[in-house]
């Protein structure tokens, strides 16, 4: 009768059996999932990682998602300065050039022996904001190097005419109110409009 231990004479392991190749040589099925069950801390702690990732790559598509829903609820608003508004009393300013209101308002206010007039600072040329030169004794742009006297002439470099200037008044409380989306123009070859109403301010 053949020996049916093998050639030690001893029966084969289950686990070896279980390993062993299946006809094509392959490992069998029970093979591979007794492997599958002894995956190494490792390699759980990878998959565990992979997971996460996934988990928060998602969560983050989905939020951006929702936000991106969400903007259709609400328009595009943009908000601008307000265009009137009131900037004191005709004593609170002296003879010349004011430039604290450049920043938030970007107008300049001037006094004369005779008259007040808002400046709005835009340069003529191509709308930078030129800077007082109190030295010098004029309003210089620092894009281009347009030069504009004291009361917003201009005089030199490409500016093809005067700062423009913003309508003035008094309200009943004696404050003066600036409107700068209404303004005063002296056009190249044309009328100024600089003693116009709504100009300038006697005082």
């Amino acid at each position: 009768m053949a020996d049916i231990t093998g050639e030690s004479g001893k029966d084969p392991d289950p686990a070896e059996a279980s390993e062993t190749e299946v006809g094509d040589g392959g490992p069998s099925l029970v093979g591979r999932f007794s492997r599958a069950l002894q995956t190494s801390p490792d390699k759980k702690e990878a998959i565990k990682s992979r997971r996460r990732l996934v988990g928060i790559l998602t969560g983050g598509f989905l939020f951006t998602n929702f936000l991106m829903f969400l903007r259709f609820f609400f328009p595009r608003t943009i908000f601008e300065p307000r265009t009137i508004f009131r900037i004191g009393a005709p004593a609170d300013f002296g003879i010349g050039v004011d430039t604290k209101f450049q920043k938030n308002r970007r107008i300049w206010v001037v006094k004369t022996t005779d008259r007040m007039f808002v400046i709005f600072a835009r340069c003529t040329h191509l709308g930078c904001t030129p800077d007082w030169k109190q030295g010098e004794q004029k309003f210089k742009c620092p894009c281009h190097g347009s030069g504009f006297d004291p009361e917003g002439i201009n005089y030199e470099g490409p500016a093809p005419r005067p700062l423009d200037r913003a309508t003035v008044s008094l309200d009943p409380e004696g404050q003066i109110v600036v409107n700068t989306a209404t303004l005063f123009k002296w056009e190249k070859g044309k009328q100024s409009q600089f003693n116009d109403p709504g100009a300038f301010l006697v005082i």
